[in-house]
C-alpha cells in the first residue's frame, strides 16, 4: 500500500547544473545543513524578500504630503475595520 504525504507536504523538483549543486552543497555545508533545507530556506528568504519589495510605493512630493495628511486624521470606521482585517490576516510567509 503507497503511502500518502500529508497536505501540507510537496516535493519541488529542479535540474541544476553539477556545478552549481556543488556550490549549493558547498554552502550548505558550512550552513551546517543538507542541500534541501539549504535550498529551501534560501527560496523561502528570497521569496519573502520579493512579494516585501512588492509594497514599494514611489510618488511625487505633493502627493507624499496628502498622504501624510490623511494619516494624521482619525480613521473613518470603515478604516478601522479595515485595518483590524488586516492585522488579524498572517502574511503569506509566516508558518503556523
Amino acid at each position: 500500500m503507497a503511502t500518502t504525504l500529508p497536505k501540507t507536504d510537496v516535493n519541488i523538483h529542479i535540474r541544476a547544473r553539477v556545478r552549481d549543486r556543488d556550490l549549493i552543497d558547498q554552502a550548505a555545508e558550512l550552513a551546517g545543513t543538507n542541500r534541501s533545507q539549504f535550498i529551501l530556506a534560501s527560496s523561502l528568504k528570497e521569496a519573502v524578500n520579493v512579494l516585501l519589495d512588492q509594497t514599494t510605493i514611489v510618488t511625487d512630493q505633493a502627493t507624499f504630503q496628502k498622504v501624510l495628511a490623511w494619516m494624521d486624521t482619525e480613521p473613518t470606521a470603515s478604516e478601522r475595520d479595515g485595518m483590524q482585517r488586516l492585522m488579524d490576516r498572517k502574511a503569506d510567509w509566516v508558518r503556523e
